[in-house]
């Protein structure tokens, strides 16, 4: 507990997060108290052993920076969805917009659709939430390469999680949490039958990467390539009710 205090008291004043509601995700605990015993046990010998005191200085410092460096990848902001719902979809994740274009999407949808992706820098937060609110009708995880996310091609060669979710509008969409060159473990709490719902997480992917929405044709872009968009806050597509 008290470590858990000081890394939250660590945030406050590292400049790094700007709302007061950040939390440690649960996926870097474990993470951050290894980085801080290790980082502990190299520092006390060069204070010890290395003079002149320039020395040890500049070493903590770099391991400060380490790990803050670190720590921002598991910030896990609390979020709640103010705007219209119904029929809105909304970013999964925290970063810029890279590809909006029509593709096959074969795995769930299994017809055309628009693919909406989301570039995840390693300043971004980390956590993955539902698009929309529905409930969970398909998830299946692959095995794959780690190509940088970036690359049209990491879609469908890179390892990756597909969530397909029915919408309470009575429509389907396809999330897809993909890993890249950084990223090797990709994290899906979206079970078949779960509810899914805008402020929630389905997920994370630690240290990165890319998160595509595909959605149906009839679907009305609100954002553009390049754009900044915000994980369970920037609304990114509607999508007319059926008729």
């Amino acid at each position: 507990m008290q470590i858990r205090q000081w890394v939250c008291s660590l945030q406050k004043y590292s400049g790094l997060t700007p709302q007061t509601t950040v939390k440690i995700h649960r996926e870097g605990t474990n993470i951050l108290i290894l980085l801080l015993i290790v980082l502990g046990a190299l520092n006390v010998p060069v204070w010890l052993f290395m003079p002149p005191v320039v020395l040890p200085i500049i070493f903590t410092s770099i391991s400060v920076v380490a790990y803050l460096f670190v720590f921002n990848f598991f910030r896990s902001p609390k979020r709640h969805y103010r705007g219209q719902r119904e029929n809105t979809v909304v970013s999964s994740v925290d970063g810029h917009v890279v590809a909006i274009e029509n593709v096959m999407e074969n795995e769930f949808l299994k017809e055309e659709a628009i693919m909406l992706s989301v570039f995840m820098s390693p300043f971004n937060v980390h956590a993955n939430w539902y698009p929309v609110d529905g409930t969970v009708e398909y998830v299946r995880h692959h095995r794959g390469r780690f190509l940088a996310a970036y690359l049209p091609k990491a879609s469908s060669e890179n390892e990756r999680s597909t969530i397909g979710i029915l919408t309470n509008g009575n429509r389907r969409i396809t999330v897809r949490q993909i890993a890249g060159a950084m990223a090797r473990r990709i994290v899906t709490y979206a079970r078949r039958g779960n509810e899914a719902n805008i402020d929630y997480h389905l997920g994370f992917i630690k240290f990165g990467s890319r998160v595509d929405i595909y959605l149906p044709l009839d679907s009305e872009i609100l954002v553009k390539i390049d754009d900044r968009v915000k994980g369970g806050i920037t609304p990114v597509a509607y999508i007319p009710p059926l008729k």
